[in-house]
Order: C-alpha cells, then structure tokens, then sequence
C-alpha cells in the first residue's frame, strides 16, 4: 500500500479485518443453513394449518402464528441478551461465533417462515387441486406439487434473509459475537476510528451485493424451468 493509503488507512489492521470477514462469513453461513432447517418447515406448517389449507388446524394455526409473531416482534439486539443462558447451555458460550448462532437463528427463523408461508401462498391453487385429482397424499402434494412451484419465491425469500443476517450479525458484535460488526463497535464506534468503520461498512455493503446477485440469478435460473 502506498503512503497516502497508509495514512488513509492508518489505524486498519488488515489482518484483523481478515480474521473477522471469515467470522462474519461463518455466522452467516452457519445461521443461514440452519434458519432454513427450521424456518422451511415451519412456514409449510403455518400454509398447510391455515384456512381451507390441505390440514387446515385453526387451533394450531393460531398458535404458531402467534409464536412466530412475538419472535418476529422482539428487536434482535434485545433478543441476544435475553438469550445468553440458553445460548450457553446450547453451545457452551455465548461470545464469538458459536455463541452467535443460537439467537442469530432465532431471530431469523420466524421471519424466513412467514416468506415462505407468502411463497407457497402464490402457488396457483389448480397445482393443488389437479395434484388431489390424481389422488395425491398430502405428502407428495407438498414435495412433488406446492415446493417445486414455490422454489423461485422461497429463493428469494432466503436471499432477505440472508441480507437481514448479515445486518444480524454486525449487531451480534455488540455483544462479543465476534465479525466485522464488532471491529467496527469496538474500534470505529468506541474509539472513534474512522477508517475502521468505513472499511468494516464497506465490506458489508460488498457482501450484501454479493448474496443479491447470488440470489437474483438463483431465483432467475429456477423462474424459467
């Protein structure tokens, strides 16, 4: 790096910035896989319980979406302090990645839920009933039928979601979760390091383009199946 850059750049430690991009890229991809895991089939749950649905529960229903809900309604930074216990007795801490990912998934989970309850919503109601025509059983309407046509919209309901965790787990950093989030906290924010801030910012806004792009030609490549 040149002068000027250097003293541009005066108080990045870029090898830091290095170590703490790969925690950023792992509390991602770790909650991602796992939001998803949950997250899909609660959403199929939430579709298949609701009103005039295949197993239509509105007992169940209710329930569930009032779970997900008051998940949804707890901001995420409350959301990490109240879940250090749990966090611990999961993973063993609540600092750095591993403590990162309980409530990283619990904030995410209900939120990719209801997107996918939304995609399944648009399916074409004809799929579903020329799949019953056909004496199709509500398992393989659902694998054969209602996920297939609503692989594009849960697509792009994963690429939110996987932008909001990034946002997610620059909070995370608030709380010694680790990641670009907390160089910027601990250094930008606490010691008034500009140029610190900045590039942490910068890579962030690089990633959330990068996971857009990712998603849109994800979901461009299924829409035209």
């Amino acid at each position: 790096m040149s002068a000027a850059g250097s003293a541009l750049f005066a108080n990045v430690d870029w090898a830091e910035i290095g170590r703490a991009g790969v925690d950023t890229l792992a509390m991602l991809g770790g909650s991602l896989v796992l939001t998803v895991a949950v997250g899909l089939p609660l959403g199929v749950l939430l579709f298949l319980t609701g009103r005039g649905q295949l197993l239509a529960q509105p007992l169940a229903h209710g329930l569930l979406s009032v779970l997900v809900n008051v998940l949804r309604s707890v901001p995420f930074i409350i959301l990490l302090i109240v879940m250090i216990p749990v966090t611990v007795v999961l993973v063993g801490t609540s600092l750095g990645v591993p403590g990162a990912i309980p409530p990283l998934v619990v904030g995410a989970a209900p939120f990719f839920a209801r997107l996918v309850e939304s995609a399944l919503r648009e399916v074409d109601r004809g799929v579903i009933e020329a799949a019953q025509a056909m004496g199709a059983s509500p398992r393989q309407i659902v694998f054969d039928a209602l996920l297939p046509e609503a692989t594009p919209g849960i697509l792009a309901a994963a690429t939110v979601t996987a932008i909001a965790l990034v946002s997610y787990t620059a909070m995370a950093g608030v709380v010694g979760a680790g990641g670009l989030g907390d160089l910027a906290v601990r250094f930008g924010y606490q010691r008034f390091q500009t140029d610190v801030m900045v590039v942490t910012v910068a890579l962030l806004l690089v990633l959330v383009q990068v996971l857009q792009m990712i998603g849109d030609r994800a979901v461009a490549h299924f829409s035209r199946r």
